[in-house]
């Protein structure tokens, strides 16, 4: 009890020392450059407690749940007892063939993680408002979900396999260029954008204790070489999806806008 609790204050002691310097810029800003007096003092001091407390926790929360998970589960899902006969770490050649369990449950977590995202929700509610519906915030929400899952899996694959990080991000990003000159011109920011909203409180902490985990349990692999990148993955194909998602959208709407163009008046129609 007494490790966590001195874990607990040295968190809290570190993320007051980060948290210090945001809040006395703002107050420098608002007292002397707006000179202005603080809205409420009493409720802004509330809320930074609040976020104090909000970071001691989820800080705490990475350290002690979060990332030895992570370790876990890549430790697991590359034990000889699930890989089975194939790719099995002893092995001095790792067959990725054998990793399939890893890669699905990249996929899951990517998804599931992405979904949860409240960067991401926050985003969505606005595009689907400022939009008119146009651009449908559960749509939004699913197409990033997936690219975020295959980057995820790609990236456990590179892994698995060794293959140098930067010839995956180069060419990913040649697919996002192309793309964005044939991209309807309103996705494309919100496409952007969506790749950085990804990366943020729920979907780091658990790719990052993946890649890091998975890094760990294969031999020959480096946790500081290796187990990051993923979450240039999970940057990267999002902005991919979702454009493929409006180019989708737009050749479907183009499509039913031509059959309804070739269909004949009711007036000539054969009334029999």
């Amino acid at each position: 009890m007494i490790p966590f609790l001195w874990d607990l204050l040295e968190t809290a002691v570190e993320t007051l020392r980060d948290v210090l310097p945001i809040v006395s810029i703002l107050a420098v800003f608002q007292l002397f450059v707006l000179r202005r007096p603080l809205p409420d003092p009493v409720r802004l001091l509330g809320g930074i407690a609040c976020v104090m407390a909000g970071l001691v926790l989820f800080l705490m929360g990475l350290e002690q749940a979060v990332f030895p998970l992570g370790k876990s589960m890549a430790a697991q899902l590359t034990s000889p007892e699930v890989l089975g006969t194939v790719g099995k770490p002893d092995d001095a050649v790792i067959d990725p063939r054998g990793y399939w369990w890893v890669y699905l449950f990249a996929f899951a977590i990517g998804f599931s993680t992405t979904i949860a995202e409240p960067a991401l929700i926050a985003v969505a509610i606005k595009a689907e408002e400022l939009s008119g519906g146009a651009v449908g915030a559960w749509g939004l929400r699913i197409a990033v979900a997936i690219g975020v899952a295959f980057g995820i899996s790609l990236g456990a694959y590179r892994i698995v396999i060794g293959a140098p990080l930067h010839y995956f991000i180069a060419v990913g990003y040649v697919v996002v260029v192309v793309q964005t000159l044939f991209a309807p011109k309103l996705i494309v920011p919100l496409a952007y954008d969506s790749g950085g909203v990804t990366t943020s409180t729920v979907t780091v902490p658990l790719v990052a204790a993946l890649g890091l985990g998975l890094a760990e349990a294969i031999p020959g692999r480096s946790p500081l070489v290796d187990g990051f990148g993923l979450i240039a993955f999970a940057s990267l194909f999002p902005m991919i999806t979702v454009m493929t998602y409006a180019q989708a959208s737009e050749w479907r709407a183009a499509r039913h806008a031509r059959a309804r163009s070739a269909r004949p008046p009711a007036s000539e129609e054969d009334p029999t």
